[in-house]
């Protein structure tokens, strides 16, 4: 391990001998104690049993990098990807997944469970842990279903996956009846586990594949309405309230959403939530007659946009998570209309975000890593194990999908220029990435 890490991270991080350099807040211009600033190579040391010393390994590793300046961080963590195993091999796999991850500088995803079979069942959930064992390069903590078949009608095993998942979720769709939710958190809370919700109700979709606003009015698309969203989110926080369990939302994209949240947690509800890099970095005028844009929760309005970058100031937003959804080329190759949904993202995600929320002043880098590491971890109980990313900030380049590692390649960020590029990841001491 690195001496060099942020003051609050967990697993250890905290309590080696740090170095410690300051980095300019560019929100108030003040210079702080964070992290690493920038670090030259011969500043890079290592951590052996409360003992630094000059890591030639490390230095070795990074030697091919050319950079003069980097700075390391403990590994990312998305607790929402899709590695599509078992079941959907041809749209992504454990081991391509994984490795994708790692050059994003993640060392733990949380795997969701809409696969063939669905892990709601032990043996369902044994066939994708025997996948994990076999190929998996990073952390990977599976989800179990909430429901049988992901069909919203009969609960699945929950007391048999328990031990070997990290949380219940029917991510891909919303559970739709009020009591088979009820039942799951009543359950899920006995067990000692999170329910981790999709929140979507299917009597309001209509038939829609883009957000109901301009674009879609403009260009004649079928819209989803953002009632759909928060409708059910109110819902599931009533339940929450009733019932006391663990919760968490995944990707909201409406302004509704942060503020019943927001409202949630003055109300000491036990309820997180997160959204996406493209929730926070565009809205539905950046929409093209492209299928790399459609994904679901979709892009809503500039003013969504606005809420969900406040929300993350201000906490209400607990941690940004990518939605990592690869599908074929041709899945992706109809438009809005006919394309399935679901982007790419977990090899851009920094990137993205220190370009235009760090760069930018909004945030600042130790905010950043709460956002991608610590608060993850410490809301689904992930350790650190000492993983660590080495990345190089002053790097730019022009965002190209043939050169992602997954087998998905459609992303709405595709010809974007940003700052940001990741040298070395590790993942229980091996390096599970290595620039080129």
């Amino acid at each position: 391990m690195c001496n060099i890490f942020a003051k609050n991270c967990q697993d250890g991080f905290d309590k080696i001998p740090p170095v410690w350099y300051t980095f300019v807040d560019k929100v108030t211009g003040k210079g702080n104690e964070i992290m690493t600033g920038r670090m030259k190579f011969k500043m890079v040391g290592f951590c052996d049993g409360g003992i630094v010393s000059s890591d030639a390994p490390l230095m070795e590793a990074l030697s091919f990098a050319g950079a003069s300046e980097y700075v390391v961080f403990p590994g990312f963590c998305d607790v929402h990807v899709h590695f599509r195993e078992p079941g959907f091999s041809y749209k992504e796999t454990i081991e391509s997944g994984s490795k994708a991850s790692a050059r994003g500088g993640y060392t733990a995803v949380c795997t969701m469970p809409n696969l063939n079979p669905v892990p709601d069942s032990v043996a369902h959930l044994g066939e994708q842990l025997k996948l994990i064992e076999e190929q998996a390069v990073i952390h990977v903590y599976p989800y179990g279903a909430i429901t049988v078949g992901e069909k919203g009608e009969e609960l699945a095993d929950l007391e048999g996956m328990a031990p070997g998942c990290i949380a219940f979720s029917d991510d891909g769709r919303g559970v739709q009846s009020d009591d088979m939710m009820r039942q799951a958190m009543l359950r899920a809370k006995a067990l000692g586990k999170m329910i981790v919700a999709h929140c979507e109700r299917n009597d309001l979709l209509n038939g829609g594949y883009i957000h109901d606003g301009q674009y879609a009015a403009e260009h004649g698309h079928k819209g989803i309405c953002s009632a759909s969203e928060y409708a059910q989110i109110a819902r599931d926080l009533r339940l929450v309230e009733e019932i006391g369990c663990a919760y968490h939302v995944c990707h909201i994209s409406t302004k509704e959403s942060v503020k019943l949240i927001r409202m949630a947690k003055a109300k000491g509800l036990n309820v997180t939530c997160e959204t996406g890099p493209h929730y926070l970095t565009m809205d539905d005028s950046f929409l093209q007659e492209d299928g790399r844009f459609k994904m679901n929760p979709p892009l809503r309005d500039k003013t969504d946009r606005e809420a969900l970058v406040a929300g993350v100031v201000d906490g209400t937003i607990d941690m940004i998570a990518t939605d990592h959804a690869p599908h074929s080329a041709e899945e992706k190759s109809k438009g809005l209309a006919g394309s399935a949904f679901g982007v790419v993202g977990i090899e851009t995600a920094f990137p993205v975000m220190y370009t235009h929320l760090v760069e930018t002043g909004i945030i600042t880098l130790e905010k950043l890593i709460d956002l991608l590491s610590n608060n993850p971890r410490k809301r689904f109980g992930i350790p650190t194990n000492g993983d660590y990313t080495v990345w190089d900030l002053t790097k730019e380049f022009t965002v190209d999908p043939a050169e992602f590692i997954s087998k998905g390649k459609a992303t709405p960020f595709a010809g974007w220029k940003l700052k940001g590029e990741c040298l070395l990841t590790v993942c229980d001491g091996k390096a599970v990435y290595k620039k080129n």
